[in-house]
């Protein structure tokens, strides 16, 4: 009776772990899956945590809010999904780690895709994850990230002559691109392998013996390469952007080759500002941007995600009212001499409707970076998490 008693309360007491959460996951003693996040300002993340309220008043991000808030409708903190992020703390290289939750995007206040994407994986996979981020702002794949097989960086003659004629060092320039070309790509590339060479300082309950599995890479980038019309000097062509289809081909065979990881699944998250109602240079850029995910080569395990579906156009309009409306209001609060924030937000608020203003209040940032707006980013992260394991599950 004594056996018995003593089996039958470790079967007891092993149900109670398995229900712990995260417990189930560890103990099957599978590889961790880790998901590799990079690009430049939006994957970065300036989405500010005073809008998440936003999302709550429209019937297709409301449930991924739910997802979002904890049981007292806080920023929930994930405890199966750690994160190692570098490029958004000031500098190039000093790592933010810990569980995922708000604070990984470009300041503590604000969340960029990689919020909502680790809420999915998270919720689908139902297992440990790790995130590795790299971002930085203003960075491009023509010079910064450029991949090594794609070579030296290649003056056309269109920029040296627009250099020459604004009475440039070409001597000089030409140094410091050889300088900065591929640092962005390799910064991300050995941040990854440090991250990978010791799991444990950043998620404290990985177990080396279960090991690691590179489950999928997330490109979110693009602007810097949109607005360089000296080397895109061509961009309103059809076309004209088809260098950057040639680059991020590159790199996805350098980044599979470089990691070791030669069939990981690739997720293009492809520019979305300014929404549906794009001119012809940012609609000949998203081609370029979903081009690789044609490719023979690629098919099956590189997707193009568009994200311009999720654009807000009513915030946007709102947001261009409230910039062109800046001018009158400094000049109201001069005449009135009080020109502190308060006054100004006073006065702002006056040119717009009760309505109008609390909408307003969605954004947080300019266009580019996507009005810097919850309602727009936390859908993307999703698409991101769906598009990816898609791939994975072929």
């Amino acid at each position: 009776m004594r056996k018995v008693a003593r089996r039958g309360g470790f079967i007891v007491l092993s149900m109670v772990f398995m229900m712990i959460p995260g417990f189930f996951s560890r103990a099957a003693a599978k590889p961790l899956l880790v998901f590799i996040l990079a690009g430049q300002s939006n994957m970065q993340g300036h989405v500010n945590v005073s809008t998440f309220p936003s999302m709550a008043d429209d019937p297709k991000t409301a449930p991924i809010l739910k997802e979002m808030l904890d049981a007292n409708g806080k920023p929930r903190v994930l405890k199966n999904v750690w994160i190692s992020s570098i490029g958004c703390a000031g500098d190039d290289t000093t790592e933010q780690k810990g569980n995922l939750t708000v604070g990984y995007g470009a300041s503590k206040d604000e969340i960029g895709p990689e919020y909502t994407f680790g809420i999915y994986m998270e919720k689908r996979l139902k297992e440990p994850i790790l995130l590795i981020k790299t971002s930085w702002g203003g960075k491009d794949l023509n010079t910064d990230f450029r991949p090594p097989s794609a070579g030296p960086f290649v003056w056309s003659d269109y920029e040296l002559k627009m250099r020459k004629s604004r009475g440039d060092d070409i001597e000089k320039d030409k140094a410091d691109k050889i300088k900065a070309t591929g640092v962005y790509y390799r910064l991300m590339i050995d941040h990854v392998r440090e991250v990978l060479s010791d799991i444990k300082r950043v998620d404290p309950e990985y177990d080396p013996k279960q090991g690691y599995k590179l489950a999928g890479f997330v490109w979110f980038q693009g602007w810097n390469d949109l607005v360089n019309h000296w080397f895109y000097n061509k961009g309103n062509q059809p076309g004209g952007y088809d260098m950057y289809s040639q680059l991020l081909e590159d790199f996805i065979r350098d980044v599979r080759k470089d990691l070791s990881a030669p069939k990981m699944p690739f997720v293009i998250g492809v520019m979305g500002v300014g929404g549906m109602k794009a001119n012809n240079g940012m609609k000949n850029f998203r081609d370029a941007m979903a081009a690789p995910a044609s490719l023979p080569e690629f098919k099956g395990n590189v997707a193009a995600v568009q994200t311009a579906p999720f654009w807000d156009d009513k915030l946007d309009a709102l947001f261009e009212r409230e910039q062109a409306d800046w001018p009158k209001v400094n000049a109201t609060a001069k005449a009135e001499h009080d020109e502190s924030w308060g006054n100004k937000m006073k006065i702002m608020q006056d040119n717009f409707t009760p309505e109008e203003w609390k909408y307003l209040q969605g954004g947080s940032a300019f266009g580019y970076h996507y009005l810097g707006a919850a309602k727009i980013m936390a859908p993307i992260g999703k698409a991101f998490a769906d598009a990816m394991l898609k791939l994975m599950h072929k």
